[in-house]
Order: C-alpha cells, then sequence, then structure tokens
C-alpha cells in the first residue's frame, strides 16, 4: 500500500488513445479489473492513469451537472462519504464500496496501481456540484488491507497553494475548463430530449444514500421535500440539508417556510442541517425556538456534518 506522503506516480497529458466509459466500471470490480489491465498493457502505466482520471472526470462532471437541474433525487454512480477538516478547508471523504480497490486486486497490480477512475469521478462530481474546479487524491488505496480507500478533495488553487509533490501532476492532467465547455455542449445538445423529465424552475434536490440536500424554495421546499422523499431512491435518508445560500428569508412568510421545511423533514423522522446562513437568516433560525438545530456557514461544511450524523445513527441503531 502507498504511504500517504507519498505522491502518486506522474501521470502525462492526456494519451491520444482513449476509451468510452460505461457506469458498470464503477459497480463491477471484475470489469475494471480488465480495463486496468488492457489500458496498461496498451498505454503503460502513467497514460492509462492519465486516461482513466480524465474518463472519469468527464463522467462525474456531467453527472452532476445533470443532477443540478433535477428535482428527482440524483445520486452519483460512485458511493462516496465526507469527512469536514476546518483546519485545512479541505473535504475528506473515502470509497466505502471500494470497487476500484478490489479490481486493483484481481488485476494484480496491487501496490503499483491507484483508484484513478475513481479519483477522476470525485473530482467531476465535486467540480460539477460546487461548479468550480475541483481535485480529489487519493491518500490511502486499501488494495492490501481491509476498509476503505481515503481521498482529499480541494479547489484547484488550494492544490496549488499546498504546492504538494505530485499533486501538480495530476492538475495538468485534467483540462478542466476544456472537459467543463465539452460536458455543457453536449448536454445541451440532449437537452430537448430531457425537458419532459426536469422541471428548469424547481429547485435541484439531491439524495447521496442517507443524506438530501434541498435548496431553500420558500413554501415550495417542505412540498419538495414530501415529494421527494416519496420516491424510492430516498428510503434511505435520515439527514435533510436545507441550502439557504443565496435565498432571501426574511421576517413572516419567509421564517414560517423554513419551519414548515424543518416541520416536514422532522415528521418524515430525519434530522435537519441547516447551511448557508447568512445574517439576517441566523437571526430568524435562532428565532425559531429549536435550539439543537445544526447549522451551518456554508453547504460542504454542512453534508460533511449531514455524513457524520448519518453515520451516528447508524450505529446507534
Amino acid at each position: 500500500m502507498r504511504s500517504h506522503r507519498e505522491p502518486p506516480p506522474k501521470p502525462p497529458d492526456a494519451p491520444a488513445v482513449e476509451f468510452t466509459f460505461d457506469a458498470r466500471f464503477l459497480a463491477d470490480a471484475r470489469l475494471l479489473a480488465a480495463l486496468h489491465v488492457d489500458l496498461g498493457e496498451r498505454l503503460g502505466a502513467a497514460s492509462a492513469a492519465a486516461a482513466m482520471l480524465r474518463a472519469g472526470f468527464s463522467q462525474g462532471l456531467r453527472d452532476a451537472i445533470r443532477a443540478r437541474g433535477a428535482l428527482r433525487p440524483a445520486a452519483p454512480l460512485l458511493a462516496m462519504r465526507f469527512e469536514p477538516d476546518s483546519t485545512t478547508g479541505a473535504l475528506h471523504g473515502s470509497w466505502p464500496e471500494r470497487v476500484e480497490a478490489d479490481a486493483l486486486r484481481i488485476a494484480g497490480v496491487g501496490r503499483d496501481g491507484a483508484c484513478w477512475l475513481s479519483a477522476g469521478y470525485t473530482s467531476g462530481w465535486l467540480s460539477g456540484l460546487w461548479e468550480a474546479d475541483v481535485l480529489a487524491v487519493e491518500r490511502r488505496c486499501a488494495t492490501a488491507e481491509r476498509g476503505a480507500c481515503s481521498f482529499e478533495a480541494r479547489e484547484v488553487e488550494g492544490w496549488r497553494s499546498a504546492r504538494e509533490r505530485g499533486v501538480q501532476d495530476l492538475l495538468a492532467a485534467l483540462p478542466f475548463q476544456a472537459l467543463r465547455e465539452e460536458a455543457e455542449r453536449e448536454l445541451g445538445q440532449a437537452e430537448p430530449a430531457e425537458a419532459a423529465a426536469f422541471d428548469p424552475q424547481s429547485p435541484a434536490v439531491h439524495v447521496w444514500g442517507p443524506v438530501m440536500v434541498v435548496p431553500y424554495a420558500g413554501a415550495e421546499t417542505a412540498v419538495a421535500v414530501q415529494a421527494v422523499t416519496r420516491e424510492p431512491a430516498a428510503a434511505s435518508v435520515t439527514v435533510v440539508v436545507v441550502d439557504l445560500e443565496g435565498a432571501c428569508v426574511e421576517e413572516g412568510f419567509g421564517a414560517a417556510a423554513l419551519e414548515r421545511a424543518i416541520d416536514a423533514i422532522e415528521s418524515l423522522g430525519a434530522e435537519a442541517v441547516i447551511a448557508g446562513v447568512s445574517p439576517l437568516a441566523a437571526r430568524i433560525v435562532a428565532r425559531l425556538g429549536r435550539g439543537e438545530l445544526v447549522v451551518r456557514e456554508d453547504l460542504r461544511a454542512a453534508i460533511a456534518t449531514a455524513f457524520q450524523i448519518a453515520e451516528s445513527q447508524r450505529h446507534a441503531t
């Protein structure tokens, strides 16, 4: 297993040989093992790593962009868990299903391998949701032990200022702007076919396993919570994050709408977490008289906290 202090091998510029992403790669360890072996033989280890990093990023980015426009529950293809790090501003997490680590073990690459497709997909998913350039770097690969692979995610500027050896090479392998433009162009061309499925005026609701994120939309927030939780994909939700960022929560109707949303969440047996609270909204939240309500300054911290709460709930049952 690679030490967390050692940099990953340097992936060069993206190779001329690319491959078509298939969602089964992130669900079938044997299929993913065959991909690692095939690309490694055809391209060499470093070029294969760059190809998988780019392909994973492109798919994760497309999935996140689609999810942002969907009222229906939207989850990534790859299972991810997150933990906050208030000291560095980074987002730490893991891939609990360790599909790619199992694939590396099956392929026999072991210590020389890394979960490039998973790192790329996570980078793209977070880049799409945050609408920023984000890189997820694998810190520990669980090819030779139990447990999950772990990663650290930061925005590009955060990585550049850290000047960590090896990470700069990963940044060079991902032309963020070009990949974003390509994804938006392709999804824009597909938009007419998806128009019946998505309501562009609806708030984007995301479901990641036990955690749901609902942007505050006034009186519609409680309606959205109740509608989405009736979907089978939301059956396991135990924590709901209400994102107030950019929203106008005024005294009176705004406060009443927020309280109805919290009541809707609690009536489902879930716990509410409030994110993106402005100074004005903070006063309104304080006046709701819910002393134990979890409040976080920004959405990233709120999501990380929500996963921690969900994990605690799981151990308590």
